[in-house]
């Protein structure tokens, strides 16, 4: 089994049907003894982000919505930008690459090289514990994560492909039926 870390992507596997995670991309943004937390990148909502951040929408990648991060603490805004300086500043903390954690309370200008923002209601949360034993029954499947994923501008097809990427058996998920029984 891979080892998790900040940075990295659990891609549901077929076999994970809870609701709230069925065929997600999470990018794992803390992990540690006491638990990890995460952001689903692949679940846009129907709620543009001027609505609510209109200070934001012209740092945003396509599609400027809102991004169901996960089931806890919904009412919670989170943000991810890319910066070119790896260097944390106010405001902004790396976690993949040029890819960190923003501050979305603040004005994005303060923020000296942010563009390719997302922002998420929520996030995933598991645990001491809880992540090591979802991946021991293979519910998960940790993956690297590229720049590339978080930004992505069809995130709703983003499983499929981070998982053919990955090749070999792995790979094969990507195909796996909806339903079984239409297979």
């Amino acid at each position: 089994m891979t080892e998790v870390r900040s940075g990295m992507l659990l891609v549901a596997s077929p076999a994970l049907v809870d609701p709230n995670f069925y065929r997600s991309v999470v990018l794992i943004m803390d992990y540690g003894a006491d638990g990890a937390v995460g952001l689903v990148l692949d679940r846009p909502l129907d709620l543009p982000v001027a609505d609510h951040l209109p200070e934001w929408i012209d740092h945003l990648a396509a599609p400027a919505r809102i991004f169901e991060g996960g089931p806890v603490q919904r009412e919670t805004a989170i943000g991810l930008a890319y910066r070119p300086v790896i260097e944390p500043c106010d405001g902004w903390r790396p976690v993949l690459g040029g890819v960190g954690f923003v501050d979305v309370s603040i004005d994005p200008s303060s923020i000296a090289g942010i563009s390719e923002a997302r922002v998420f209601s929520g996030y995933a949360g598991w645990g001491a514990g809880q992540l090591e034993m979802e991946l021991a029954v293979g519910s998960w499947v940790p993956v690297e994560g590229l720049r590339d994923d978080v930004f992505d501008p069809v995130p709703t097809t983003l499983w499929r492909r981070v998982l053919r990427r990955q090749g070999g058996d792995v790979a094969r998920y990507a195909y796996y039926p909806n339903d079984l029984r239409t297979n």
